[in-house]
């Protein structure tokens, strides 16, 4: 009898223990929360409470949040804020309701008809609402606001918010955030040990406790790592949550329990900038020392909310208030962001004035953008919000169209110096003073420093390291942002820009003048990036330019040159009076050495080099005119995939140099260089670009008008005219022309290797006629839609045309169908620089 008192005694303390704490962590129908409350609905162990918290935006209103120990809300139903009389409540019908103090129903679950008997917040921060039987009828989990909690799961069906922000995971395991609900900004996912191929059956991102961001699906040997927290392994009473802040960018955070402190541990936009609209409509992105600011295009413009610049700018008149006549306002280094799939936007392939007038003359069009990354891309944006981004690094001018006159930003004023004279001789007598103790300090500085420190080992590593800049060693100097920025004055003066990014001219300290290059589009972390750059710096050549040296600090990567003189080719080819200063035997000289440098790229060095952007503008000269190839290595450097394998989307080559196998999406070789090469060369005889058509060439392009002309025994025609007063070798002109006509034939296998080529140029192999040229412009295909198609009449029809009067058309079937347009537009807004 006592065995079975003490068996039901022991039952019933347990049932009344499980009773005892369903009281407290479970809500019974009929509880309410109000503002100020004391009593917010918690979970078991008060590690996530549920109540009103005040509004940021008016500390008067307030939001109902579910929030981690010490104050971090991690789950809210609306971001409509409440008045202080609201309520929320858990109705005896089961329904959960936001109630305005006035009445009006702010937010509900819609739970009324689900027989709900309580609501549980758990010990991971889901609020569920549960049946009699303690089944989940509804939870907090499946329809998140703007966070992921660890180990919550986020399916295909669910969405973070935050704003005009969302957050979505693609059916192939994509994350994907997207502005407005429809414009996506950025679309990662899956690693490189996963194919990009892989059909997934129903993927669930989950932050992890251990701080690493893993996809998981049927169809996956083992879970994804997506990315790991920078804490990540870290143990200790952390909470680790995903969130969608309201600047549009995805992080993951963590937090100690009750410090009410969260710490940003990985973020999915390592660019703030490139997030779209995050300062508002007409609004640009930049970067004042690391954080992002935003501005205005110009003085033509106001911020939206003086308070407020992320809220976008207006003009001051608007277009059709002009007084007179529009026009259209440059910005260097700016690019009005396009991501897909946004419709409000057209893209062609025209050179930068054809890409202002034509956003000048539509009346649609409020904004453009010409790329200079290789690619002749132009953007006209036709939308109501527009989206900008300026910074040194970005090798595109944009276009704003504003009321005349464009009144650009002016720059900071320098700090006032001046004063009011009625203490200028004790100021005078003050600095005479300062400057003169400051002296004295640096004389006593120099000589302690020259007795102590001339024999360091330490020292001697610093002589060292500039002892770098005079080429006594081939390894690269490793450079600060800081001395890059202060050896180009800010990147005040700007030597040109490339498909790889912007160059600037530099003095470092020891007084070597630089050209300093900044890059855009790495891919690559840091530890491949300083191999890319020793390989680079350990191909030396004559006819090659040498690297010195190199800046890896974030998103900052630059690579510092030797200064060229004498710039680059197409200054000297091209503009007219400067050609005169190449006469032929110098111009023969560039030729040779050019073909000697990609030889060596190609031949001689340990690995094979595919330059994949010889033109006039990578041929560089010194003060004696030798020629020396730029850029060779970057292809692969800001493309860490094999860029000999590469589709037309990724090209960072240059229209009228590229050989038919990049558009056809055949593998590139070293022959790829050699048609460049061919191209560049004919451009040296002719000074000429290529693909110039005119009434002379009977709106041939240049270079098979050539040929015939070659064919017809009329080399002189080929020629420079403006050589025509000097003495030409017409035996070294003639082989030449017939070099360049084998380096561009369409078959690769036709073509001869360049070391072929440097013989051929030099007359010690002989050189058989080269076969016709096809008359198909492969060269200057475009692609629509991955496809490329080919012909001179198919390209100048996909170029913008105005239409007569001051209207403008820009629809993308209608430049379809301009089949007839005359190729003096091809000639004249085909882009003859990347």
């Amino acid at each position: 009898m006592g065995f079975f008192s003490s068996n039901l005694l022991l039952r019933l303390l347990l049932l009344m223990t499980a009773a005892m704490a369903g009281e407290a962590a479970n809500i019974s129908l009929g509880s309410t929360l109000r503002p100020n409350s004391s009593n917010p609905w918690s979970s078991d162990r008060q590690t996530f409470s549920l109540s009103f918290i005040p509004y940021t935006k008016n500390p008067s209103l307030y939001l109902v949040a579910i929030n981690y120990t010490g104050g971090i809300p991690v789950w809210s139903p609306t971001t409509v804020p409440a008045d202080p009389g609201a309520s929320f409540s858990l109705l005896s019908n089961g329904n959960l309701q936001l109630v305005n103090g006035s009445g009006s129903i702010l937010w509900q679950s819609n739970t009324s008809n689900l027989n709900v008997a309580s609501a549980l917040l758990s010990e991971s921060g889901e609020l569920s609402l549960l049946s009699s039987t303690s089944s989940s009828l509804w939870s907090s989990f499946q329809h998140p606001s703007d966070t992921l909690l660890q180990s919550q799961n986020f399916t295909l069906n669910t969405t973070l918010t935050s704003g005009s922000y969302s957050f979505t995971l693609a059916s192939n395991g994509n994350l994907t955030l997207h502005w407005s609900n429809n414009l996506i900004y950025y679309n990662k996912g899956l690693n490189s040990s996963f194919s990009s191929n892989t059909t997934l059956d129903s993927p669930s991102l989950i932050l992890q406790s251990n701080g690493i961001l893993s996809l998981f699906d049927t169809a996956l040997p083992s879970s994804a790592v997506i990315a790991y927290s920078s804490d990540y392994g870290e143990s200790g009473d952390l909470m680790r949550f995903l969130r969608l802040d309201d600047d549009g960018n995805l992080r993951a955070y963590s937090s100690s329990k009750g410090s009410g402190v969260a710490n940003a541990r990985w973020a999915a936009v390592s660019d703030q900038c490139e997030v779209f609209g995050w300062c508002g409509n007409m609004g640009v992105c930049s970067y004042n020392d690391s954080a992002p600011v935003c501005g205005c295009p110009s003085e033509n413009f106001v911020f939206s909310d003086p308070n407020n610049p992320r809220q976008g700018c207006k003009r001051t008149t608007e277009i059709q208030d002009c007084p007179g006549n529009s026009t259209m306002l440059q910005l260097d280094h700016t690019q009005f962001l396009t991501y897909p799939p946004e419709l409000s936007t057209e893209e062609f392939f025209v050179g930068i004035t054809a890409c202002r007038l034509n956003c000048l003359s539509g009346s649609s069009c409020v904004a453009s953008t010409s790329l200079a990354d290789g690619s002749g891309l132009c953007y006209l944006k036709v939308s109501n919000f527009v989206s900008g981004y300026l910074s040194p690094a970005l090798p595109s001018t944009s276009f704003v169209k504003v009321c005349a006159p464009a009144q650009p930003n002016q720059p900071p004023p320098a700090p006032d110096q001046s004063g009011d004279g009625s203490s200028g001789l004790s100021d005078g007598v003050v600095a005479a003073v300062v400057v003169g103790v400051v002296l004295g300090l640096v004389a006593l500085e120099a000589g302690l420093w020259w007795f102590f420190c001339r024999n360091n080992a330490k020292f001697g590593s610093t002589s060292a390291h500039y002892a770098l800049l005079e080429y006594a060693s081939g390894a690269p100097v490793q450079f600060s942002y800081k001395d890059l920025q202060r050896s180009t004055k800010g990147f005040k003066e700007k030597l040109g820009a490339g498909g790889f990014g912007a160059v600037y001219r530099g003095v470092l300290v020891n007084r070597t003048v630089v050209a300093v290059k900044q890059l855009e589009g790495i891919e690559q972390g840091e530890k491949q990036f300083r191999m890319e750059v020793a390989t680079i710096s350990s191909t030396h050549h004559l006819n090659l330019v040498r690297l010195i040296g190199f800046c890896s600090e974030g998103r900052h990567r630059l690579l510092v040159y030797e200064f060229m003189k004498n710039g680059s080719l197409d200054s000297f080819l091209f503009a007219g009076e400067s050609s005169g200063k190449l006469n032929w035997a110098t111009r023969f000289s560039i030729a040779v050495g050019t073909a000697r440098g990609i030889t060596y790229l190609h031949e001689e060095c340990r690995d094979c080099i595919v330059h994949c952007d010889i033109k006039p503008e990578n041929i560089l000269l010194d003060e004696n005119y030798n020629a020396k190839v730029s850029d060779f290595g970057l292809a692969k450097l800001v493309n860490p995939k094999d860029h000999r394998h590469r589709t037309l989307t990724s090209v960072r080559g240059t229209r009228g140099y590229l050989a038919p196998e990049w558009l056809a999406n055949l593998p590139v070789t070293s022959k790829s260089d050699v048609f460049s090469y061919g191209m560049v060369l004919l451009e040296i005889v002719s000074g000429r670009r290529n693909f110039d058509v005119s009434d002379e060439t009977g709106r041939k392009k240049f270079s098979l008008w050539a040929y015939e002309e070659f064919e017809r025994g009329n080399i002189g025609s080929i020629i420079d005219k403006r050589l025509a007063e000097q003495d030409i070798d017409m035996e070294q002109a003639e082989r030449a022309i017939q070099v360049s006509f084998w380096c561009i034939q369409e078959q690769p296998s036709t073509r001869p290797s360049m070391g072929k080529v440097v013989q051929m140029l030099e007359g010690i192999t002989e050189i058989e006629k080269p076969p016709a040229l096809k008359s198909t412009d492969v060269s200057l295909s475009v692609v629509s839609g991955g496809t490329s198609v080919s012909g001179i009449s198919k390209f100048a029809a996909s170029a913008p045309v105005s239409s007569s009067g001051n209207s403008f058309q820009a629809s993308s079937a209608s430049m379809r169908n301009l089949e007839k347009t005359s190729s003096s537009l091809l000639a004249s807004d085909h882009p003859t620089t990347a």
